[in-house]
C-alpha cells in the first residue's frame, strides 16, 4: 500500500483550521450581530462600527505575518491564534458595554489574522510548488466548508445553550483540535522528515525554474512595486464587492424568496464556491498566466452582478443565477493573491509580499458593509441596483488592476513549473 506524502495531510491541517476560522471569523459575524443586538439593545450601526475595527487590526496584524512565523514558527502562531480567537468570541458575548466591543477587537482581529489566508499559505508553502496550486485550493476549501456547516450550527447552538455557553463551546473546541493539529503537522519540515518538496524522485532534482516575472521586491521597497500595488488593488477591489454584496445579499432575496428559501439560495455560495475552486486548481496548470485566471474569475462574477441586477428583486430564475455564479468566485477570490504571488516573487520574498497584498486587501474591504448598507438608500427593500451595479464596477477595476500588473516581457507570467 502507497504511503501518503505528508504535505497532504498538511493540507487536511489547514483545511480543519480554514473551517474554523472562516465558521467563526467570516460566517460567524453577521450571526453575532443580531443575537447582541437583541442580548443588549445596542444599535446596528455601533455593532458593526466594532466589527470594522475587528477587521482593520486584524488587516495591520496580517501585514506583520511573515515576521512572526520566522520568528516563532507556524505552529506557535497558529496556536496562538485559536487561543486569542476563543478569548475574544467570549469578549464579544460578555461586553456589557459597548466600549468593550471595541476593546475586545485587538484579541479577536489577532485571532482572525494569525489563522486566515496567509497563514494558510504558510502552512502549505513548504511542501508544494508545482502542485501548489491544487494544494492551496483543498486547504482554502475549510473555508466554504467553515460557511455550510457553522452557519446553520450558530442558530443552533445559540438558541439551545446562550449566546455566551455557544461562544465558549465553539472556542474551547476550536483551541483543541487545532492545538493539536499544529503540534502534529505544522511544525516538522519537508526536510527535516527527509522528503522532497511536491513528493519529489530526488533532492537534485529541482522542481521549479524561478520564472522571469519572478524577482525579488525592489530596492525602493514593496510600496513602489508594480506587481505588489497591483495585485493588492485587484484583491482590494474584489474582496470589497464581495463582501459588501454578501453581507446584503440576505436581506435583498427575502422580499422574492422569503426567509426560508433566502436562507438556503445564500447557503449556495460556499457549497458554489467549492465547485468555483475546482475548476481553478485544474485551470492552474504549468505555464498558465495566473493573473488571467483571477482575471476569468472576476468576470463570472461580475456575470453574477449583472445577473441580480437585472432579477429587479423579483425574477426568481435570475435572484439563484446571480448568486450561483457570484458564489462560484468566492472561494477563488481569496486564494488567488498567493497563487499570483508564487509566479511573481522570489521564495525568500513571497511570504512577505502575501501578507502584505493580503493585510493591504482587508485594510479596504473593512469599509465594504458600511459602504454597501449605504448604497441601499436608494433602492427598495428587495431591490438596490446601486449595490449590484457597485459590485460588477468594482470587479471590473479589479479585472484591470491584473491586466496593468502583467510583465512586459513576452513570456509574461507564465511559469515554467515542468
Amino acid at each position: 500500500m502507497a504511503r501518503m506524502f505528508f504535505g497532504w495531510k498538511v493540507v487536511s491541517a489547514a483545511f480543519i483550521v480554514a473551517i474554523f476560522t472562516w465558521g467563526i471569523g467570516f460566517y460567524g459575524p453577521p450571526i453575532f450581530l443580531n443575537a447582541i443586538h437583541q442580548n443588549r439593545g445596542w444599535s446596528i450601526p455601533l455593532i458593526s462600527a466594532a466589527f470594522t475595527c475587528n477587521l482593520l487590526i486584524g488587516a495591520v496584524v496580517m501585514t506583520n505575518l511573515a515576521w512572526l512565523h520566522a520568528r516563532f514558527g507556524v505552529a506557535a502562531v497558529t496556536r496562538a491564534g485559536a487561543v486569542l480567537t476563543a478569548l475574544g468570541l467570549v469578549g464579544w458575548a460578555l461586553a456589557a458595554e459597548p466600549w468593550q466591543l471595541f476593546a475586545i477587537t485587538p484579541i479577536s482581529a489577532s485571532g482572525w489574522a494569525m489563522t486566515s489566508g496567509p497563514a494558510l499559505n504558510a502552512m502549505v508553502a513548504p511542501w508544494f510548488d508545482r502542485r501548489r496550486p491544487a494544494a492551496l485550493s483543498m486547504a482554502y476549501n475549510g473555508a466554504s466548508f467553515g460557511g455550510i456547516v457553522f452557519s446553520p450550527l450558530w442558530v443552533a447552538l445559540i438558541g439551545h445553550f446562550g449566546f455566551l455557553e455557544a461562544m465558549a463551546l465553539v472556542g474551547g473546541a476550536m483551541v483543541a483540535i487545532v492545538w493539536w493539529l499544529a503540534g502534529h503537522y505544522f511544525v516538522p519540515t519537508p526536510e527535516e522528515m527527509g522528503l522532497r518538496v511536491d513528493d519529489g524522485p530526488s533532492v537534485a532534482t529541482p522542481v521549479r525554474r524561478v520564472s522571469a516575472a519572478s524577482q525579488p521586491i525592489g530596492p525602493a521597497g514593496p510600496w513602489r512595486d508594480r506587481r505588489l500595488l497591483t495585485q493588492a488593488a485587484a484583491a482590494a477591489l474584489s474582496l470589497f464587492a464581495q463582501v459588501g454584496l454578501m453581507m446584503q445579499l440576505f436581506s435583498l432575496l427575502v422580499p422574492a424568496l422569503g426567509q426560508g428559501a433566502a436562507g438556503v439560495v445564500l447557503g449556495f455560495a460556499p457549497a458554489a464556491a467549492l465547485a468555483g475552486r475546482s475548476i481553478t486548481a485544474r485551470l492552474m496548470r504549468p505555464g498558465i498566466n495566473r493573473r488571467l485566471v483571477g482575471m476569468a474569475n472576476s468576470i463570472v462574477q461580475i456575470v453574477g452582478s449583472v445577473a441580480l441586477l437585472l432579477a429587479a428583486g423579483r425574477n426568481v430564475p435570475l435572484l439563484v443565477t446571480g448568486s450561483l455564479l457570484f458564489g462560484l468566485g468566492i472561494g477563488t477570490t481569496a486564494s488567488m493573491p498567493p497563487l499570483i504571488a508564487q509566479g511573481e516573487f522570489t521564495p525568500s520574498d513571497l511570504p512577505r509580499a502575501v501578507a502584505l497584498v493580503m493585510g493591504i486587501s482587508q485594510g479596504c474591504f473593512a469599509f465594504a458593509p458600511l459602504a454597501f448598507g449605504t448604497l441601499r438608500i436608494t433602492g427598495s427593500d428587495g431591490h438596490a441596483p446601486l449595490v449590484f451595479a457597485a459590485s460588477a464596477a468594482l470587479q471590473m477595476a479589479a479585472v484591470v488592476a491584473l491586466w496593468l500588473g502583467m510583465p512586459r516581457a513576452a513570456v509574461g507570467l507564465a511559469e515554467d513549473l515542468s
